[in-house]
């Protein structure tokens, strides 16, 4: 073998640890990617989970206020017929 041969294949040998520890660096930011696609996922369920959470709460105190305020006009006119009914007689 002559001495250009064994650089060559030394160098060939180089490359080929380069390129695994290159293939091997990728699969790393892969699986590192991944994990934080899966974050970002949750992190958006778990923002839709409690927007969906205020939602229902918002609708419960309408629906409260709603009722609050049907009480308070039962309760004038109540009064109002009260009034109405003293001042006729």
């Amino acid at each position: 073998m002559t001495e250009q041969e064994i650089i060559n294949n030394q160098l060939k040998t180089k490359i080929e640890v380069h390129d695994e520890k290159f293939n091997s660096l990728l699969a790393k930011i892969d699986a590192t990617n991944n994990r934080i696609d899966d974050f970002i996922d949750e992190m958006r369920d778990r923002d839709n989970q409690r927007h969906a959470e205020m939602v229902e709460i918002r609708q419960s105190l309408q629906n409260i206020q709603a009722s609050g305020r049907n009480q308070t006009i039962v309760t004038f006119l109540g009064i109002a017929a009260m009034v109405i009914a003293v001042l006729l007689k």
